[in-house]
C-alpha cells in the first residue's frame, strides 16, 4: 500500500498535536455557572462538555456528526489456547458489521453514529465491501514464539489509524469514537499493559469472553512468558506493539493521535482501547486531553489503565463487549448532558440568585 500525498506520518502527527482551546473551556464554565442548575451538578458529564469545548473550539460543542471506526484484526498467540473460541470469529463478525448486523452496528443506529469498519488484520480475506480494507498482515504472528510484528508493520498499522482520523475529519465528523474486533485481543491487550506500567501480568488479565479459570491461569502463564522472551522497552510503545501487540490496537493507537492532531474528540471504550490510549499517551502525552473515558469495562487491568490515563469514566456497568459498545453508551450520555447545557434557562432568566461556591 503506497502512501497517499496528504497522509501524514507518525512524527508529523505528534508534531501537530496542539493544547486545548482555553477561551472556549472557560466560556463553558461560565455558561454553566449561570445556568439554572446546582453547581456541578453534572459532575464528569459537565466536565466532559467542557473539556469538548475545549478540543473543538466551541463554547457550545457540536457533537452531532459523528463516526465509530472499528479496528478488526485477528492475534496469532490464539494458538495457544488463550482463547474459548477460534479466530475464524474475527472474519465473520467483521462481515457482519459491514452489514449492520453488529452490536455496535445497532447501538449506533440509535444514536446516529456513522459505523466504518476497517480491516487491518484479520486473518482471512473479508468477502464484504463495506469493510474498508487496510489489511497490515494476515494477523499477528504468535507472539508465545516470536514477535507479534515486525516494526515497520506496528508503525504503519498506527499510521493507518492516524489515516483514518484524517478522513473522518475531512468528511466533517466532530466526534470519534474507536473500536475493535479481534479474538485474542483480551491477551494482546494485557501484555501491552502489563508491559507500559510494570503490572503482574495477573492482575491485568480477565476471562475474555468468558475463560475458566484453569484457561485463565494458562492464559497468564503464555503471556508471562512471552514477556520473558521478547522482554518489550518499557519506555518504547511501537517496541512494545511490535513484539506482544495487536494490529487493532496499533489502529487505535494512530486514531487517537490523528484524531487530536486535527482536533477531533474521541470516545474511550473497554480496555483495549484504554492499552491503545495509553499507547498513544506514551508517543504524545498532550494526546490525553482530546480523550473522554466513557466506561470501565470488567476487565481487571481497566482501573489501572484509566488510572494512567488520568481518567474517570461515566460508566461503571459491567460491559466487556468490545466494538465500540461502551464508548457508544457514553455517547448517548453526553447526548443528555448537552441538551440541558444547551437549551436551560439561566438564573437571571428566572429571576433567581446563581448558586456560589462554598468553603
Amino acid at each position: 500500500m503506497c502512501r497517499k500525498e496528504h497522509e501524514m506520518t507518525l512524527e508529523q502527527t505528534i508534531a501537530a498535536i496542539r493544547p486545548l482551546d482555553e477561551k472556549s473551556m472557560a466560556a463553558a464554565r461560565e455558561r454553566f455557572a449561570n445556568i439554572a442548575m446546582p453547581l456541578g451538578g453534572l459532575g464528569l458529564l459537565q466536565d466532559a462538555i467542557v473539556q469538548l469545548a475545549g478540543v473543538l473550539g466551541q463554547p457550545v460543542p457540536d457533537i452531532s456528526c459523528r463516526a465509530a471506526v472499528v479496528f478488526c484484526a485477528d492475534n496469532g498467540v490464539v494458538a495457544e489456547g488463550v482463547t474459548q473460541c477460534g479466530q475464524d470469529i474475527t472474519a465473520t463478525v467483521t462481515e457482519n458489521m459491514g452489514r449492520g448486523d453488529s452490536t455496535v452496528c445497532l447501538m449506533a443506529k440509535h444514536l446516529k453514529i456513522d459505523v466504518f469498519p476497517v480491516d487491518i488484520g484479520v486473518a482471512r480475506k473479508i468477502q464484504n465491501e463495506k469493510v474498508l480494507q487496510y489489511n497490515v498482515r494476515r494477523g499477528t504472528a504468535d507472539f508465545a514464539h516470536e514477535p507479534a510484528m515486525t516494526w515497520d508493520e506496528a508503525v504503519k498499522a498506527i499510521e493507518i489509524g492516524i489515516n483514518m482520523a484524517e478522513m473522518c475529519a475531512e468528511k466533517g465528523y466532530s466526534l470519534l469514537i474507536g473500536g475493535e474486533m479481534g479474538i485474542g485481543n483480551t491477551t494482546t491487550s494485557a501484555a501491552v499493559t502489563a508491559a507500559l506500567t510494570g503490572a503482574p501480568v495477573a492482575a491485568v488479565t480477565g476471562r475474555g469472553a468468558g475463560l475458566s479459570s484453569e484457561k485463565l491461569k494458562h492464559k497468564i502463564a503464555v503471556i508471562e512468558a512471552a514477556l520473558l522472551l521478547h522482554r518489550p522497552n518499557p519506555h518504547d510503545p511501537i517496541d512494545i506493539l511490535h513484539k506482544v501487540g495487536g494490529l487493532d490496537i496499533a489502529g487505535l493507537c494512530g486514531l487517537y493521535l490523528g484524531a487530536a492532531a486535527r482536533r477531533v474528540p474521541v470516545v474511550l471504550d473497554g480496555v483495549i482501547s484504554c492499552a491503545a490510549a495509553l499507547l498513544a499517551a506514551r508517543l504524545c502525552p498532550q494526546a490525553v486531553d482530546f480523550m473522554v473515558a466513557a466506561h470501565r469495562s470488567d476487565e481487571p487491568a481497566s482501573v489501572l489503565l484509566l488510572e494512567k490515563l488520568g481518567k474517570r469514566p461515566f460508566l461503571m456497568a459491567g460491559m466487556h463487549l468490545g466494538e465500540g459498545t461502551g464508548a457508544a453508551a457514553g455517547v448517548a450520555l453526553l447526548d443528555l448532558a448537552l441538551a440541558p447545557y444547551r437549551e436551560m434557562v439561566s438564573f437571571a432568566d428566572i429571576g433567581m440568585e446563581a448558586y456560589t461556591p462554598q468553603k
